[in-house]
């Protein structure tokens, strides 16, 4: 029963918790100790919540993900995992991160109670209403890039998350979630009704125009973020324009990897199972801590 409560989880998943990291590098404090210590205990809460929803999402879906051609094989569907143990670890997960979220910090104990019901929604709710399911996603992933200042505030209280960066963050997230769903609409064609209620009201054309309108504020809005005269005066360098080109990138190779390889339907695997898409994130993240720590 360990394999597949360990599958449940979906450990490969954690990676979309990486955000909580931008706190401690964006606010200069990436090498000192207290600071990482901090932003690694909230990755870990994090993870536990999210586990703890892929387990609810998976026991509200398990009919319908016996239907899909990929999702049957998932632990609950398949009967590998009891309802009842996926119940327990629910419960067990949740309260360790809630609580443990509150013992870190009462602002990130609310981020983290706030994503818990948000998902909790989404998984009954949201996820059957056209438009309002991506935005949920998208809305997660800001609760996650606020909780990693939230960890900080401790131990520097003026520690502060641009809102260009929150933009970039939200723009970027729906961009991610809509080619999910393109790949989903492309996989399942005339049966994708059947496993996901809202991809009935979703059309290639409609997501198409979607992606183009994400991917070029993502771009937007992260370049003015590189150049804003607050981000430069909180650095004291106007060379992050040149992180640019790997953001842009990773968004075309993403498309092209969703439009052209069918691929995108599990986001952080098509990442991470794409080498020139993890070599341009390294790069990309070199350059950044280059730029903001060594230069």
């Amino acid at each position: 029963m360990i394999g597949p409560f360990i599958r449940s989880i979906r450990p490969r998943e954690w990676t979309k918790n990486v955000l909580l990291f931008a706190g401690v590098v964006f606010s200069h404090h990436f090498f000192e100790a207290e600071f990482v210590y901090r932003a690694v205990i909230g990755f870990a809460l994090f993870c536990a919540i999210a586990s703890s929803i892929y387990l609810f999402n998976d026991l509200m879906d398990r009919e319908k993900d016996r239907r899909h051609p990929v999702k049957r094989n998932r632990p609950i569907a398949s009967g590998a995992l009891p309802v009842p143990a996926a119940w327990i670890g629910i419960v067990f997960l949740a309260g360790i991160a809630i609580g443990g979220g509150y013992l870190l910090w009462p602002g990130f104990g609310i981020a983290v109670s706030i994503y818990f019901v948000l998902n909790i929604f989404y998984s009954i709710r949201l996820k059957h209403m056209v438009i309002l399911d991506v935005l949920s996603i998208s809305i997660g992933f800001l609760i996650r890039a606020i909780a990693g200042v939230e960890a900080l505030r401790p131990v520097d209280p003026d520690v502060l998350l641009s809102p260009w960066l929150l933009v970039c963050t939200f723009f970027a997230s729906l961009f991610l979630a809509v080619c999910k769903r393109r790949s989903e609409l492309t996989l399942l064609q005339s049966d994708a009704s059947n496993t996901r209620e809202v991809m009935d009201k979703y059309s290639t054309d409609l997501i198409d125009h979607i992606i183009s309108v994400t991917t070029g504020t993502t771009v937007l809005s992260y370049s003015l973020y590189t150049i804003w005269p607050d981000t430069v005066a909180k650095f004291g360098t106007d060379r992050l324009i040149y992180t640019v080109p790997f953001v842009v990138y990773g968004l075309f190779r993403y498309m092209y990897l969703v439009l052209q390889k069918g691929k995108g339907g599990n986001p952080a695997e098509a990442l991470l199972s794409d080498n020139p898409m993890m070599i341009n994130i390294v790069l990309w993240g070199a350059t950044m801590i280059g730029i903001l720590y060594l230069l």
